[in-house]
């Protein structure tokens, strides 16, 4: 079981990036699929969460900026990053749990079963 995080990069304040989150070894479809991230000196904080029926949250501090998706069929997930800030600068990690057992809870994914490994986003001029 992986799941493969990848898009992130140095951007200007203002720009835009797309996080791919790549799953293998279990079927994205019957999977709840979140976008946690993780600053330096912070916590980490959930970003966004998809469901099996696409219906997506955010977090208050990315609502109408970011947006997640999911191709099952290419067993992916995304998160389209838009009119990014300095302070939008982590490391970002994809999630996934069983719908079975978890649930998109505000902007975040509850009992995560896989983790990611991270990708670097760093906003900056």
């Amino acid at each position: 079981v992986q799941l493969q995080a990848s898009g992130g990069g140095l951007v200007q304040p203002g720009g835009s990036l797309r996080l791919s989150c790549a799953a293998s070894g279990f079927a994205l479809e019957y999977h709840i699929m979140g976008w946690f991230r993780q600053a330096p000196g912070k916590e980490r904080e959930g970003v966004s969460c998809v469901n099996l029926l696409s219906d997506t949250y955010y977090a208050d501090s990315v609502k109408g900026r970011f947006t997640i998706s999911r191709d099952n069929a290419k067993n992916t997930v995304y998160l389209q990053m838009n009119s990014l800030k300095p302070e939008d600068t982590a490391n970002y990690y994809c999630a996934a749990v069983s719908a079975a057992f978890g649930a998109c809870v505000g902007g975040s994914l509850s009992n995560q079963d896989y983790w990611g490994k991270g990708t670097l986003v760093t906003v900056s001029s």
